[in-house]
């Protein structure tokens, strides 16, 4: 697996390449579900990417946007924010950072990394290393 991360948003003729580099084959579908996410910098769930598809004529199972979308947070191309169980993101900026989730109208919001310190994590279990540290702030609309 290649560590390419996208510069966003990425051009449609660059997708199979980019798909290459994180070492995913290039099918049409994939290319197409990459097209709609990769995009601009956004957080889409996956009905969310169908939708979008469909919008544009794309004919994409349900099943098969679910499956690329795992196999793209797998391989790093984007990032995968889980809001809470039922509810989960694919994050077009894979660079480090954090999210505000507003639970009143489901917005995600990207949060600078730098404007959450963290000084000290704990000692990450025998025989792990700690990968990478995710805060979702939840909020709530006023009034």
């Amino acid at each position: 697996m290649a560590s390419a991360t996208a510069t966003l948003p990425v051009e449609k003729d660059a997708i199979p390449s980019l798909l290459q580099q994180h070492g995913i084959s290039p099918t049409a579908q994939r290319v197409e579900i990459a097209g709609i996410l990769l995009s601009k910098c956004q957080h889409l769930s996956a009905d969310q990417v169908l939708t979008r598809l469909t919008e544009h004529g794309a004919s994409v199972s349900k099943a098969t946007v679910y499956n690329t979308l795992g196999l793209f947070a797998e391989r790093g191309l984007v990032r995968q924010v889980i809001v809470d169980p039922a509810k989960v993101f694919y994050d077009s900026n894979v660079a480090p950072h954090h999210h505000f989730y507003n639970v009143d109208d489901g917005n995600l919001i990207d949060v600078n990394a730098a404007e959450v310190p963290i000084e000290h994590l704990p000692h990450a279990p025998d025989g792990t290393v700690a990968e990478a540290v995710d805060i979702v702030i939840r909020v709530r609309n006023t009034g």
